[in-house]
């Protein structure tokens, strides 16, 4: 919980979209969010619509890849959440790289 308080904190005090990885005990996939409580922001649409991309090009590698798991297990996106529950643990960290990099493209 310490380091949770304090990356929340970091995010506060920079303005930036603060992001969560949770592992799922039981399949050992994890729960992606990303938070924009911690800046002045939210997500314009066309962020949203290219977060669904993300979101969509996701599901159907786990579709392509585990057809016989059901390893995706939701997701939703609006003005100051999204999350996507399903990510592998191999795809983790570009996921939520890219999570990232969407939530701050300006819509200028």
């Amino acid at each position: 919980m310490f380091e949770y308080q304090k990356y929340y904190k970091e995010c506060q005090t920079n303005n930036q979209p603060f992001i969560k990885a949770q592992k799922n005990l039981i399949d050992g996939n994890y729960l992606v969010q990303l938070d924009l409580i911690t800046c002045d922001y939210n997500l314009a649409s066309c962020n949203q619509e290219w977060i669904k991309e993300l979101f969509t090009t996701e599901t159907n590698y786990l579709k392509s890849t585990h057809p016989q798991k059901l390893i995706f297990k939701g997701c939703n996106i609006d003005k100051e959440l999204a999350w996507y529950d399903g990510v592998l643990s191999e795809r983790l960290d570009t996921f939520c790289e890219t999570l990232f990099r969407l939530s701050r493209i300006d819509d200028k």
